[in-house]
């Protein structure tokens, strides 16, 4: 398909302009980085205890940041659910202080919170609960005993009133103690005494990780050598395949693409995480091929042009492949941006390292490998032109 008819630009000329913004963009990054304390790092980097908190209503997150200071909780962020705002989701980012394990960090969370939203009367808190603590008050109240129901039925039923909670639409947070009569399974008397027994919170813990920081230490360095190890890899088959001039522009191309990308994480305040490296790593391999195409053309050119100069060379081939470049581009971009405005939470910072490493991949493969690989060649014709001056002498 031709999107674009023939071309004729001379985007090498116009390489120190875009050059220069490049080195803008990648000095906005560095010097927001530094202002910021360096790379905003997520759990699986740093270590710590990240804990997810749905609502029934929006939080006070001032109240529930001093509140699990004053409690010794080191908070490094607390951060709205940004596609779904209306749910009232909270995702509650706590530093690593001492040996956390996976239940004491939830429960000093979940004692924490019931300060700011208690549950009334002492009861147990439904949204909250696990299904042998339901079992547990079920099975003290005397008139369930009475009527014959035993420790096993109990069990069960409070199995399937917790299965129920986690379910949709709840997932989780019930707000209506009535409702707890409808469920299947259950005995109408066994969901009554439940519905007395227990207090439906105002809050539901949906998930809690850990990482440990020798673990986050040992994924920082795993993730960095991922990234190194493709680089040199493409660097290898590029001097293989073309010279080692083009892979060194190539891979050049390459660290800036990725530079610029985690420059805009910093900008935007957003946490670096497993995910983003393989966003990173999918970068790389893009920006690569699309480099490739435009130096597989400049050797086509070459063969077919022997007396055309580099400049027109490379000018020449970014204008034919322009249309080829255009088109491949903008589909990708279009299918990352429905992830990155449809994809949820969890793929957030997956989507929106794709969004600008597109941009920027395609963007480079013309302004940054192009005019690298021209200097680069200027280099060597001027010194090998020296070298045979000095012989002559």
């Amino acid at each position: 398909m031709q999107l674009i008819g023939q071309t004729n630009i001379d985007f090498l000329g116009r390489r120190h302009f875009f050059l220069g913004l490049s080195a803008a963009l990648l000095a906005a990054g560095a010097i927001s980085a530094a202002l910021n304390g360096g790379l905003k790092f997520g759990i699986d980097f740093k270590g710590g205890t990240l804990v997810y908190v749905k609502f029934t209503e929006e939080p006070d997150l001032n109240r529930i940041r001093s509140v699990l200071t004053d409690k010794g909780l080191s908070v490094a962020t607390l951060q709205p659910f940004e596609d779904s705002p209306d749910s009232h989701e909270l995702k509650i980012d706590l530093d690593l202080a001492g040996d956390f394990v996976e239940t004491s960090g939830k429960a000093q969370v979940i004692d924490t919170l019931r300060e700011i939203y208690p549950v009334a009367g002492g009861k147990l808190d439904f949204n909250n609960a696990g299904s042998e603590a339901l079992a547990q008050a079920l099975m003290s109240n005397a008139s369930l005993r009475a009527a014959g129901h035993s420790s096993q039925d109990l069990q069960r039923s409070a199995a399937a009133l917790i299965a129920w909670r986690d379910q949709a639409p709840y997932f989780g947070l019930v707000s209506d103690s009535s409702e707890l009569a409808g469920v299947q399974g259950v005995p109408p008397s066994v969901a009554s005494a439940a519905a007395e027994a227990v207090e439906m919170g105002a809050f539901h813990i949906s998930g809690v990780e850990v990482v440990g920081p020798k673990i986050g230490g040992e994924l920082q360095w795993q993730a960095l050598k991922a990234v190194l190890f493709a680089l040199a890899g493409m660097l290898v088959y590029l001097a293989f395949r073309f010279e080692w001039i083009y892979g060194v522009a190539a891979v050049i191309a390459v660290f800036h693409d990725v530079f610029i990308t985690i420059g805009f994480f910093s900008i935007f305040g957003r946490e670096i995480e497993l995910t983003v490296v393989a966003a990173l790593l999918t970068l790389v391999g893009y920006s690569m091929n699309d480099t490739i195409v435009i130096f597989d053309r400049v050797r086509e050119n070459r063969t077919a042009s022997r007396r055309s100069s580099l400049t027109e060379l490379l000018n020449r081939s970014i204008n034919q492949t322009l249309s080829r470049t255009v088109l491949t581009s903008g589909l990708t971009l279009v299918a990352v941006a429905c992830l990155f405005i449809f994809g949820g939470e969890v793929l957030r910072g997956f989507s929106f390292a794709l969004v600008i490493g597109v941009l920027v991949g395609t963007y480079s493969s013309i302004f940054v490998a192009s005019p690298v690989l021209l200097w680069g060649q200027q280099r060597m014709t001027s010194g090998a032109a020296g070298r045979r001056r000095r012989r002559r002498i």
